[in-house]
């Protein structure tokens, strides 16, 4: 922290003369200049109207050309005659048209305090301090959860649900939860269709919550893994693979536990295989759809979390309902 006192130029300071302090705080990351006022100090924005400034230098070339950004403790600290492009170091860097969510998150990756704007000319623009990185990032994730949540709108208003009017909530709440409403009478009349079945063997009826819950499950943690690698700028292409394999898998587990526990509680073999086979299904089919859904909103230009929550949750659980007793009707007769 460096604490400045200024008087008139060319005059020589004088204990009755009003004189300005200026602090200025030079920080790793971010650094401020304050001046007293009344007594109280104040700090003062810089040209973007942020309290804080990033502390890096940008070393241009003929004014446009962009070389690199120098730490202000490196800048400081270094000696008069050291020049400055040995002081620089390689700034993260994104084009005007980049997304700022991916242009912050390779920044995070690369500890770098600053992204560096430049065109396909390699004209510099300017530089995105950290404090705008931070916000959205901030912003983004709390949108994401939010419509996870079944929110239309960003986490602050979820936030706030507590105080808000009933109307709002209500704007809040309905769409998603009307095509809940919608999914759900798909499934009454699913399972009214197979009615037949379920009176013949009534304990096919004990099991429907389970392959319900267990689906959802599944597609719930696949979704989280595929949207959270999208916004990381991952293709889904290079996660299919290996959730595939990992939504396979767990079926084939979880069925197995069910069609023990169904075999030992009832001794109805049939009931047991059916359950176990329509487990290993579900949750297949689940992992498909949390996949393909957020990835073809993404191919729209639409936010993949939209794909997640309620609207995937009501495919998932027609899928698979349709599934255990398409499975039923083959094996208990």
């Amino acid at each position: 922290m460096a604490l400045l006192q200024i008087s008139e130029p060319g005059m020589s300071p004088s204990p009755h003369e009003h004189r300005l302090a200026v602090g200025i705080d030079l920080g790793t990351t971010n650094s401020c200049v304050a001046v007293m006022e009344g007594g109280e100090p104040k700090v003062i924005a810089n040209a973007e109207g942020f309290r804080t400034t990033p502390s890096v230098v940008a070393f241009a070339k003929s004014g446009e050309r962009l070389v690199g950004l120098v730490p202000i403790e490196r800048l400081v600290a270094a000696a008069p005659d050291t020049p400055v492009h040995e002081l620089a170091t390689a700034p993260e860097r994104a084009a005007p048209e980049d997304d700022l969510e991916q242009a912050a998150r390779r920044a995070a990756r690369a500890g770098q305090r600053a992204v560096a704007v430049v065109d396909e000319t390699g004209r510099f623009h300017g530089l995105v301090p950290a404090e705008a990185l931070l916000r959205v990032l901030e912003l983004q994730h709390e949108e994401d959860m939010a419509r996870l949540g079944g929110f239309l709108s960003r986490a602050a208003v979820a936030r706030l649900a507590s105080e808000e009017a009933v109307a709002r909530r209500l704007w809040h709440r309905l769409p998603w939860l009307a095509i809940g409403l919608v999914g759900a009478m798909g499934l009454a009349l699913i399972v009214a269709s197979f009615e037949g079945q379920l009176r013949k063997e009534v304990l096919l009826a004990f099991f429907v919550p389970a392959v319900v819950y267990m689906a959802d499950s599944v597609g719930t943690q696949t979704e989280t893994v595929v949207i959270r690698g999208l916004s990381l700028g991952i293709p889904v292409r290079d996660v299919v693979a290996r959730e595939l394999a990992t939504g396979l898998l767990i079926g084939v587990l979880i069925g197995s536990a069910f069609f023990l526990f169904t075999l030992v509680a009832w001794g109805n073999s049939r009931v047991a295989a059916t359950v176990a086979i329509a487990l290993v299904v579900s949750c297949s089919v689940a992992t498909v759809v949390a996949m393909a859904l957020p990835y073809s909103l993404a191919r729209l230009g639409l936010d993949p979390a939209f794909g997640s929550g309620p609207l995937a949750t009501v495919i998932q659980d027609l899928l698979s309902i349709a599934a255990y007793f398409a499975v039923a009707v083959a094996l208990v007769p």
